[in-house]
């Protein structure tokens, strides 16, 4: 029986890895602050020290800090201990162990250009900390031989950000999204999870992680609203007013640094433009995805019934 070590198993797609190595019959270490929905825990807090991996044949590190902090606050401190320092921590103890790493489409260099991105697309010129430091974690990874996967728009049952951060801001009957309507990239939790399963025999290096076909942002949207049974109308803000509001938020949020601004660059770079994420060298590698945000939208309209 392979014994999967999973850091972060608490948390939304590390919970999603674990019960899917769970049900195929694998022993599961769950690595993290909190004890996972399966197997045994192992007590880790990737900020302060080196997990146990003792009895592990394979690593997948889903342990990550997220959020989108105001830059040279204590809260991107602390995101750094964690995507960086812990990464560090995290490969000195699978000693040799295949590891799976999962970074973010995030680590791609921002703007125009993302039409079909490739893992040899440039990592750079990161709009917040998130970005950053996930590269500079996986950048560590990468160098340390282990399978790096870079979803994007990560969503499903138990979604702590994307979708509630859709719906939280729907107001008196309106949803405003920055610039036209455009194509993007979306990961079903599922899916990566095959993906984390599996890549543990794949080649070492990067890997673009997402649904096999990109949404239209506005068609999204409206499908998630109507399956949680909230009725909004979308606005569009224009891209430089969005832009400006976005500059704003983050110079204000450095009076309160200890909360996120209402809206930043990033955010407004990631919904207002193009992102597709080609993921042709996953696919060859066997990967299937077979999840799509049809069947969630249709499992939360049936979860959720009549009125």
């Amino acid at each position: 029986m392979t014994t999967i070590a999973v850091t972060g198993a608490s948390g939304f797609c590390g919970s999603h890895v674990a019960m899917t190595a769970a049900a195929r019959g694998a022993d599961v270490l769950c690595v993290g602050r909190r004890p996972g929905p399966v197997g045994r825990h192992v007590p880790w807090d990737a900020a302060s020290h080196a997990p146990d991996l003792r009895g592990a044949d394979v690593v997948v590190h889903c342990a990550a800090a997220v959020g989108d902090p105001v830059p040279g606050s204590p809260a991107e401190a602390a995101m750094r201990a964690v995507n960086v320092d812990g990464t560090a921590r995290l490969l000195e103890a699978a000693a040799g162990r295949p590891v799976v790493w999962v970074s973010s489409a995030s680590v791609y260099a921002p703007g125009h250009g993302r039409g079909r991105i490739r893992e040899d697309h440039p990592v750079r010129g990161h709009l917040n900390a998130y970005g950053r430091t996930k590269a500079a974690g996986e950048a560590l990874a990468l160098d340390a031989g282990a399978v790096v996967l870079r979803p994007r728009a990560v969503y499903g049952h138990g979604d702590p950000h994307l979708v509630p951060r859709v719906l939280d801001r729907v107001r008196a009957g309106r949803l405003f999204l920055p610039g036209g309507d455009v194509a993007l990239s979306l990961t079903a939790v599922e899916n990566l999870a095959e993906a984390c399963l599996a890549a543990s025999g794949w080649p070492p290096g990067a890997y673009n992680i997402a649904d096999p076909v990109a949404y239209r942002r506005d068609t999204a949207v409206e499908a998630v609203l109507r399956a949680h049974g909230v009725t909004a109308r979308l606005h569009h803000l224009p891209l430089a007013v969005a832009h400006g509001a976005a500059v704003v938020g983050e110079a204000l949020g450095r009076l309160r640094p200890q909360a996120e601004p209402p809206l930043t660059r990033y955010a407004v770079d990631q919904l207002a433009h193009t992102v597709v994420l080609d993921v042709s060298r996953a696919l060859g590698q066997g990967w299937v995805p077979v999840r799509s945000l049809h069947d969630y939208t249709a499992d939360v309209a049936r979860a959720l019934g009549p009125g």
